[in-house]
């Protein structure tokens, strides 16, 4: 039996842990799996001992303000790695807070596992070689983040993106357009703000006045909001209330929601990717406060922001970043992609041939596989050195 140490810091990654976690429990019943994480992990077996809602900040400037108490829960975590003494500590993504932990945990002796490692290929290139002398074993779920941690020497694995098993719908079109009572016939709008207040506050009201905008020239049009769980559906109706648009808010069956709406308008992150593999064309922004965007033009230095286009190695879907994000660009965006136009069916063509380039099926069970040999290695040289 492995005791397995978890750290996940978003909701992305509260859903890769619990998929690890169900993985694991396959191979290995009895193992013992515990952290810092959130509900979906919580759901999954794992024992959850500091919860992630407490905890999501993003931008740089936030996480400063914020230092005090992520300090605070990395001496916390350090307590708890010197009380239950784990096999491994398995990271995923959360960087800024992870490696620190990483780097103190690895000096009480835990192996560390890296799973979606920082993002060394777009900025900060020097951390690919401190993460490679920390890190005992590393997995991707990009191809591409490999050549700047295989240049540093890193140990490295690229066995497929575990979203292509779980981003799919679970019913067929026509009965998910009942669940949702939707009409196929109109145009159906997605709106994903994100699962961060801070950004849900910025963002949302954008792409409510474009919606007002899009309502006006297509009254017909049906809007939808899925809820992230880490946001209350009293500060979406708060947000929403003064736009009178016809939006309804769910908080289900989100893959078959994308199945049956015909563009979508997306915070950057996590949820574009499963947008693109459910071949959803979709508009992406991203905004920040100024002092953020000031100190990380300074670093990040890439041509694309959002996961499909940087994994397509081209632009194939929109992104508004700060003064962009405004309603006559988003709305003009967004009726480009609108249904049945040229641009919706060139999009979904090329949404399709990014989604071949994340691997086969079954990926999150290649990858508790390599966690559990990479705890059996750990495990023979700790005892060799005894």
């Amino acid at each position: 039996m492995y005791k397995i140490m978890f750290s996940a810091g978003e909701v992305s990654g509260d859903l890769h842990g619990a998929a690890i976690a169900k993985a694991l429990k396959k191979i290995q019943p009895e193992s013992k799996l515990f952290g810092f994480g959130g509900e979906k992990m919580r759901s999954a077996g794992v024992d959850i001992l500091y919860d992630m809602k407490e905890y999501n900040v993003m931008g740089f400037w936030e996480v400063l303000k914020n230092l005090r108490r992520m300090f605070k829960l990395r001496d916390d975590l350090l307590m708890v790695i010197q009380r239950e003494k784990p096999d491994l500590l398995i990271l995923i993504d959360y960087p800024d807070f992870n490696w620190r932990l990483a780097e103190k945990a690895k000096k009480l002796g835990v192996p560390i596992f890296s799973y979606i490692p920082p993002s060394a290929w777009a900025w900060r290139k020097g951390r690919a070689k401190s993460v490679a002398k920390i890190a005992d074993k590393i997995v991707a779920i990009f191809p591409f983040e490999l050549a700047a941690y295989e240049a540093v020497g890193a140990n490295i694995e690229f066995v497929g993106n575990p979203m292509i098993d779980s981003v799919k719908p679970e019913m067929d079109k026509a009965t998910a357009a009942d669940y949702f009572d939707a009409n196929l016939n109109n145009p159906n709008v997605l709106l994903l703000p994100g699962s961060r207040q801070q950004e849900v506050t910025i963002l949302l009201p954008e792409m409510l006045k474009a919606a007002e905008s899009i309502y006006a020239k297509y009254p017909e049009t049906q809007f939808y909001l899925p809820a992230a769980a880490t946001i209350s559906r009293t500060m979406l109706q708060t947000i929403i209330a003064p736009f009178h648009l016809p939006i309804r808010i769910t908080d289900t069956y989100t893959y078959d929601l994308m199945n049956i709406c015909d563009v979508a308008v997306a915070t950057s992150g996590t949820v574009t990717l499963e947008a693109a593999l459910m071949e959803l064309p979709t508009v992406v922004l991203y905004k920040m406060s100024p002092i953020s965007y000031f100190i990380g033009k300074l670093f990040i230095h890439v041509t694309n922001f959002s996961l499909p286009n940087i994994i397509a190695g081209e632009r194939i879907i929109p992104e508004l970043l700060q003064q962009e994000v405004n309603t006559e660009r988003i709305a003009r965006e967004m009726l480009a992609l609108f249904k049945g136009t040229a641009g919706a069916a060139a999009v979904k063509l090329m949404l399709a041939q990014t989604k071949a380039k994340l691997g086969q099926p079954h990926a999150v069970d290649r990858i508790a596989k390599l966690i559990i040999e990479a705890a059996d290695h750990c495990a023979l040289q700790n005892s060799n050195k005894n």
